[in-house]
């Protein structure tokens, strides 16, 4: 008889998750973890909205284009810098340990900025807090992805960064609210500034009490561990022999087990050392790449000449509209994140780009002919055109790219990298979007400058080729585990014995006793023991979480043993 498939679904808790008492806790500690993303929101917009400040200029000394380059910059060169440190601090010191670290710097940046009188100090203030919220970044959405309940990844993951719109909203409407309180005086700059530095405070003292990630620990030879912190957020009844942990702490056990027989030592050349590893970074980077060249930064540049275009220019209603569609984007964010575990990754993937095309193709047409008729259309109101024509795609632009690209590309891209490069392979992407972030920080503005709107035909362009990768090469991850789901690169064999492995100790532990500190040392052997141990078969009972488990004794006689939990 073929061996049974199991998937986590067979085992896991099938009510709403803020009933479980475990689930619901976790939730709430991942919170913390979660304020990277606002974090590193509210830092990248805090600049765009102080430019607006009069205060900010006069202090600055009204710094010239190039100044401000820099100033802008000095976040992504702190970064960079960054890029080789955080994963290697993420795998050695741990989660925890590497987000304290980056919020103690980021702390150090922020009080720099905040009491900066030149441009200099500014920039140095801003490469120190980028060279910190890189820590972060890198290790926040690891730790999120490794700790939560298996129903609840992919939106948490998701919902990781679309907070990043939090942070954005903060920062957009604190600057508006700074300079209608406090008008030219310098609090009006320092105050936002300031403000940047609480979610860096509540990290660092907050982030000891969420527990540390079982693949990290399971890494470190630390099973019993990290079977007691699956057992206390992912079983109802506080039971390392739950068999969802222990369908869990196989499949975490097996995978790594695998991955280090792939790669006797890790390093970031392991991530194109095999054909899956290769498959799985190309991917990888070019979401990186699509989440910043989709027209997005040409959209960002364009919304202050969009703005002035029809006739706005007072500083108070610029910093309200901007603050309008943060809270915009914010909304499809979270509904492209709530939509992830009933859509799929990939259907969400290609909703967006088909969007993002058909949206971006209708403004380059409605822009060039504004430019090629425009004492036309301006004997009929230039205003009344921009605002109705202009001003709406952007919106809708925005609308399809973040019901994908900023919900899921931190979340596909760590659900496809198994654990022994998730790290490194997470510092990629980040490295790749700094870079990206870069060439439209430089590039779109001088391009927008020699070609006007004939630059939006590279974009449309570039879109096609988008949609058509993401239709060839986006596999859907949906209802899998971290293990399984990176499996998938790596042949077809491996996903088929990560679950059996899985269920094979899941059904083994309903007729085993029960209780916490199981996980001894003599048990701390592969995985592989579990397969020649004997088979035992569980069978579902009606819709209710009961389970009747089947096993023959010596003589050849079955014998029933039945066990009553509730399935979590």
């Amino acid at each position: 008889m073929a061996p049974t498939e199991w998937t986590v679904v067979d085992f896991i808790h099938r009510g709403p998750w803020w009933k479980n008492h475990g689930i619901r806790v976790l939730n709430l500690l991942l919170v913390i973890p979660l304020l990277t993303a606002s974090i590193n929101g509210l830092d990248s917009s805090l600049l765009n909205g102080l430019q607006i400040l009069p205060s900010w200029q006069d202090m600055f000394k009204h710094p010239n284009s190039k100044t401000l380059g820099l100033i802008s910059a000095a976040q992504v060169i702190g970064s960079i810098i960054a890029f080789p440190f955080a994963p290697v601090s993420a795998d050695s010191l741990g989660r925890r340990p590497t987000l304290f670290i980056g919020a103690v710097i980021m702390l150090a940046g922020v009080g720099l900025q905040s009491s900066a009188f030149n441009s200099g100090m500014l920039a140095g203030a801003r490469g120190i807090i980028g060279f910190g919220l890189t820590f972060g970044l890198n290790t926040a959405p690891l730790l999120i992805t490794e700790l939560a309940y298996p129903t609840q990844r992919g939106r948490l993951t998701a919902l990781y960064n679309a907070s990043w719109y939090v942070g954005s909203i903060v920062a957009a409407w604190t600057c508006f609210g700074a300079w209608h309180g406090a008008g030219t005086s310098s609090w009006a700059w320092r105050v936002p500034t300031l403000i940047q530095a609480l979610g860096p405070i509540l990290q660092a003292f907050l982030i000891w009490i969420v527990p540390e990630s079982p693949r990290f620990l399971v890494s470190k030879g630390l099973e019993s561990k990290a079977a007691a912190s699956l057992a206390r957020f992912h079983s109802i009844t506080n039971d390392e022999r739950d068999p969802l942990i222990m369908f869990e702490m196989a499949q975490i056990r097996h995978a790594l087990k695998m991955e280090r027989e792939a790669a006797a030592s890790t390093s970031f050349g392991t991530l194109f050392a095999t054909p899956g590893n290769r498959r799985r970074m190309g991917i990888i980077i070019a979401l990186a790449v699509f989440s910043q060249w989709s027209g997005n930064g040409l959209v960002s540049y364009y919304i202050n000449l969009v703005l002035e275009g029809v006739g706005i220019t007072d500083a108070g209603t610029k910093a309200a509209i901007n603050g309008g569609l943060q809270i915009w984007n914010l909304i499809a964010a979270t509904t492209g994140a709530m939509l992830v575990e009933r859509l799929g990754r990939r259907t969400l993937f290609i909703i967006s780009n088909v969007g993002m095309l058909v949206d971006f193709c209708a403004w380059t047409l409605t822009t060039a002919l504004f430019n090629t008729t425009g004492n036309t259309i301006a004997a009929r109101g230039q205003c009344f055109v921009e605002a109705v024509s202009t001003i709406p795609f952007i919106f809708i632009f925005y609308f399809f790219y973040d019901i994908a690209y900023t919900p899921m590309i931190v979340a596909y891209t760590l659900e496809i990298l198994p654990f022994n490069i998730r790290a490194r392979g997470f510092a990629v992407m980040n490295f790749v979007l700094s870079l990206t972030l870069a060439f439209n920080q430089f590039v779109n503005p001088w391009a927008l400058d020699a070609l006007g709107w004939k630059y939006y035909l590279v974009y449309c362009g570039w879109l096609i080729i988008e949609l058509v990768f993401v239709v060839v090469f986006i596999i859907e991850t949906k209802g899998r585990t971290l293990e399984e789901t990176a499996a998938l690169f790596d042949g077809e064999q491996q996903p088929h014995v990560l679950m059996q492995t899985g269920g094979e100790a899941a059904t083994m532990s309903m007729a085993a006793p029960r209780g916490p500190g199981i996980w001894i040392e003599e048990e701390k052997s592969t995985v592989t023991d579990i397969l020649e141990m004997r088979q035992t078969r569980p069978q579902r009972i009606g819709e209710c979480s009961r389970w009747t488990v089947h096993h023959d004794d010596a003589s050849g006689t079955s014998d029933t043993g039945t066990h009553s939990f509730e399935a979590i």
